[in-house]
């Protein structure tokens, strides 16, 4: 029987508009079918995933396995995947991300010359997957995460060295760093491969997703407090920008009223897409919420 080498394994939550394609991308790879596995985590969906997923079993090329679990949060769900991988590196994505035809091939390619270390794919961020940008990384798309889940690959075994992923972590972000931290405590190096390609999708933000952008950037303040609880180090504090200076600034803005002018820019056309300096307007209301969020977590922590 032909070892199972790698293991795509991500989580979903919603967002069966993209599964299909995300799904079509990983059993459309340049490695042999019979190499590779695909484990997808369904984390409560409460729209058609469940359609979608029945529909694609019938197209996929490689072994194919869903879990399907009440919404746990990404940590939890995570975890679930690997429980059920068989692959002897495990490769991280998410459920916006489509990988290119030589996604698996190229992690592979590095983990043969670096076998026992973490092998970062390029991510190329896109409008939509309908138009796709041609899959060359350039210095626009650069990360600096050091282990980061939008396209990151592991051997198995250090990352049961390390541990799973942080079940605490119920709410959004974080999770992936904070696995990091421990990988990097342990001397794993990371080197990054810009030919492991696949495409994020980000379109263009809208005002009627700013609310969501908010309650997004109030949870990650919230996980951040948690973080740092963990791992109280200078690499987190400026990951997180949790510091006195910071979250003081961000108070004295919202005392002169920079939100509500912030919000006021926005506009009232909820559908349309966001003009830059209302996209500079958003950015500021969900930072100054993420602040705001922050003392308030760190006053309940108390």
């Amino acid at each position: 029987m032909t070892a199972v080498r790698a293991t795509i394994q991500f989580c979903t939550y919603n967002r069966a508009a993209l599964l299909e394609r995300v799904l079509l991308a990983c059993f459309e790879q340049t490695v042999a079918p019979d190499s590779y596995e695909v484990v997808l985590v369904d984390d409560g969906s409460r729209d058609n995933t469940a359609e979608v997923i029945e529909r694609m079993r019938t197209q996929a090329s490689c072994a194919f396995t869903v879990i399907a679990q009440e919404n746990a949060g990404l940590a939890r769900a995570r975890n679930a995947g690997i429980e059920r991988a068989r692959g002897e590196r495990i490769i991280f994505i998410d459920d916006d991300v489509l990988p290119t035809p030589a996604f698996v091939e190229e992690h592979l390619r590095m983990h043969d010359t670096t076998p026992d270390a973490i092998i970062r794919g390029a991510v190329i961020n896109t409008a939509s997957f309908d138009v796709l940008p041609p899959p060359i990384w350039s210095f626009k798309n650069y990360s600096g995460n050091y282990f980061w889940t939008s396209n990151v690959s592991l051997p198995r075994a250090t990352l049961e060295r390390a541990g799973r992923f942080t079940e605490t972590f119920r709410e959004y972000g974080w999770e992936d760093i904070e696995l990091g931290l421990r990988l990097r405590a342990l001397g794993v190096r990371s080197f990054f491969n810009r030919y492991a390609v696949a495409y994020h999708c980000k379109p263009p933000p809208k005002a009627a997703g700013v609310e969501g952008m908010i309650r997004q950037a109030r949870a990650q303040a919230r996980t951040a407090v948690q973080l740092g609880a963990l791992h109280p180090h200078w690499r987190v504090t400026l990951a997180t920008g949790d510091t006195r200076a910071l979250r003081g600034a961000a108070a004295a803005a919202r005392a002169v009223g920079l939100g509500r002018l912030a919000s006021r820019a926005l506009g009232s056309d909820a559908e349309r897409a966001l003009r830059p300096g209302q996209r500079f307007a958003a950015s500021i209301a969900s930072g100054l919420a993420y602040f705001e969020e922050l003392d308030k977590a760190h006053r309940a922590a108390r």
